[in-house]
């Protein structure tokens, strides 16, 4: 019987480490949970998902380091779903795939706690695929088998079937048997398994630290040991481990194996990461700034209200147009009360962000740096009449450079300023990202404004030797030179495709 007043658990798998291959479903709970429970597997930027309320507690269990005993997992469900709506317990894989969850599903049954289980991709999958081993094939394998050589401690005698794996036709994979690797491929051969049979060991699987070895059921160990490989890993046994040559697809992407910082708000971080990691990236988001509303709201919102009776509306920056918008709709109703005003954007990013509300540019520069746009006003601005005596609306940021409303009011421009927003340094670090960094290192940092080069500075974290630094344009880097840096990388149109392209073109050379 369900208690009153309790919340709802949500057993939720992970998936094999790569965050794109979360479940739509998966992702909306985390995004809605005020309560996050998470493991060691889980990707840390799944925690990038939840809302800064949500309450988040790791209890990650890996080998011989536990946060926290199953059975206080257990008991923290349990008190969890008397403080919270919404709990996400999140589980590396999926939770009914040798992770436990089932003994959790148990724990939350018996106390009266209403629970859902939204299934994860299995490692024993995602990871033989990630490294161009498909578990079935039909020219050679019709079933696979998968087991774990990881078993209950406190078991009297082992129920893991040696001499039926031995037996078993087909693929065989086994999850979470690193540290038993030798003798359990010892077993399986004293049982009859074949010694010349293929066989892959997969560690991070399904991530861009993905490391692989292939060989023999025989020689796998020796393989292991002279790789250094360790845990987490898939282990593969079968005919279809000869297929990894060829369709071996992910460590020939363009970024596998390079880790990038992303340093740009938590709110962009999103499109930029997904590019890097579409490319193989190993992507860590460390925000530097966050947005916050302006200093004067009610300036902001006037600004906003009178909009429609200026000649021209001057964007410098997506985050200026989604603001805007923000606070346009919460007053009209319909696009078209925006007005006739002609529009002018500093560049592609930004004029994307206008077409989302309909609004096509009417100028905009080639390079996205303010001096151009102005540039691109004296170019163009006898087209639309002149710009002497045009009421103009500036949306820009509070520590935006002034050189739009500067230089057009010298052209005799009536510019007024609509302060649409603040950047401020971010002090959140959910995904333990700066530990990351300082610990593991990074191969590229990338910088998408002057603000994320100087709040990266201010938090003091060392720049890895050997890092390279990206830069998204001109003035960017001239934020990173005013602190003696260099960049390796400069977009060449200061936008966050073409600043991808350029991390890819840098590595292939």
């Amino acid at each position: 019987m369900k208690k009153s007043n309790v919340g709802k658990v949500y057993l939720v798998g992970a998936g094999p480490g790569d965050p794109a291959l979360m479940t739509l479903k998966g992702r909306m709970l985390i995004e809605q949970a005020d309560c996050l429970v998470y493991d060691a597997l889980a990707n840390p930027a799944m925690l990038a998902w939840a809302t800064a309320a949500c309450k988040k507690i790791y209890v990650g269990k890996r080998a011989n380091q536990h946060a926290m005993p199953q059975q206080k997992i257990n008991d923290l469900l349990v008190q969890a779903a008397t403080e919270h709506q919404c709990v996400v317990r999140l589980k590396g894989g999926d939770p009914y795939v040798f992770g436990r969850g089932a003994e959790e599903a148990e724990a939350l049954h018996a106390a009266g706690v209403p629970f859902e289980v939204v299934p994860g991709i299995s490692s024993a999958i995602a990871g033989p695929a990630y490294a161009g081993i498909p578990v079935t094939h039909r020219a050679c394998c019709t079933q696979f088998t998968v087991f774990t050589a990881h078993e209950d401690a406190n078991k009297t005698e082992s129920t893991l079937d040696i001499a039926g794996i031995a037996a078993a036709k087909g693929t065989k994979i086994m999850l979470m048997g690193m540290s038993r690797l030798r003798r359990t491929l010892e077993a399986l051969m004293a049982a009859g398994q074949g010694g010349d049979v293929p066989a892959a060991a997969i560690q991070w699987a399904a991530t861009a630290r993905q490391r692989s070895v292939t060989s023999s059921v025989a020689g796998l160990a020796d393989a292991v040991e002279a790789a250094g490989l360790g845990a987490p890993a898939v282990v593969v046994i079968g005919d279809v481990v000869a297929y990894a040559d060829t369709l071996d697809w992910y460590s020939r992407l363009p970024l596998f194996g390079k880790r990038v910082v992303v340093t740009r708000t938590r709110e962009q971080a999103g499109e930029l990461s997904a590019e890097l990691a579409a490319l193989g990236a190993d992507v860590m988001e460390l925000p530097t700034i966050r947005i916050v509303p302006p200093t004067d709201r009610k300036d902001f919102a006037a600004a906003v209200v009178d909009c429609p009776r200026y000649d021209w509306l001057v964007f410098s920056s997506p985050n200026g147009v989604r603001k805007f918008f923000e606070a346009f709709y919460a007053v009209y109703e319909d696009i078209r009360e925006i007005g006739g005003a002609r529009i002018a954007a500093v560049g592609p990013g930004t004029a994307a962000e206008l077409k989302k509300h309909g609004l096509m540019v009417d100028i905009m520069p080639q390079k996205a740096v303010a001096e151009e746009l102005v540039a691109e006003f004296d170019r163009k601005g006898d087209e639309f009449g002149g710009v002497a005596n045009v009421t103009m609306l500036w949306v820009h940021s509070e520590k935006g450079r002034d050189v739009v409303y500067k230089e057009l009011m010298k052209r005799q421009a009536i510019v007024d300023e609509c302060i649409a927003y603040n950047t401020v340094p971010e002090t959140e670090d959910p995904t333990g990202a700066c530990a990351r960094l300082t610990d593991e290192g990074a191969d590229v940092i990338t910088f998408t404004s002057s603000s994320t080069v100087k709040n990266f500075m201010a938090m003091q974290i060392p720049i890895p030797q050997n890092c390279k630094i990206a830069s998204i344009g001109p003035v960017t880097t001239a934020t990173l030179r005013e602190f003696g840096l260099e960049p390796h990388i400069v977009s060449t149109t200061h936008n966050i495709p073409s600043l991808v392209q350029a991390i890819a073109d840098y590595f292939r050379k």
